[in-house]
């Protein structure tokens, strides 16, 4: 399945992806003690939340770069981290934070963020050539500021 994204005004958003996107900044906020807790206060059921929370983001109004953070599921083999950033490299990308596990069971979990300003190819298109790198397993985008 071929991923897409979509950048839709605030204004015309659904009202449960509005209760989302407030669930998480108060989430972030630490002012709460749980998820219940927020969701309780904005009206908002916990399926609908843990149904959207990872595919809905809001863009940062103050944010002045663009930063894509991506999630890969990686066979535990040299190289193909480094064949991952040289390709980011290549295609004008920055990598501002890099979090790997311990591979368990010759499988790798790694999670990188990155400057995209300079970019010129659509993030759908780049996590597609990701995936055909040896050894790549899964790409997913788990968020994007524009």
């Amino acid at each position: 399945m071929n991923n897409s994204y979509l950048i839709v005004d605030y204004d015309v958003a659904p009202e449960v992806f509005k209760k989302v996107i407030e669930a998480k900044k108060m989430l972030e906020s630490g002012k709460y003690k749980s998820v219940n807790e927020v969701l309780e206060r904005i009206d908002l059921s916990r399926t609908a939340f843990y149904k959207y929370k990872n595919h809905i983001y809001s863009s940062g109004q103050s944010q002045t770069e663009s930063i894509a953070t991506l999630a890969f599921t990686l066979d535990d083999v040299t190289g193909v981290l480094s064949e991952i950033l040289l390709h980011l490299a290549k295609m004008g990308m920055s990598v501002l934070t890099i979090n790997q596990n311990i591979p368990v069971n010759g499988i790798a979990n790694i999670t990188i963020s990155l400057r995209i300003n300079e970019i010129d190819i659509e993030m759908d298109k780049t996590v597609e050539q990701l995936k055909k790198i040896k050894g790549v397993n899964k790409v997913h985008l788990l968020a994007m500021t524009l």
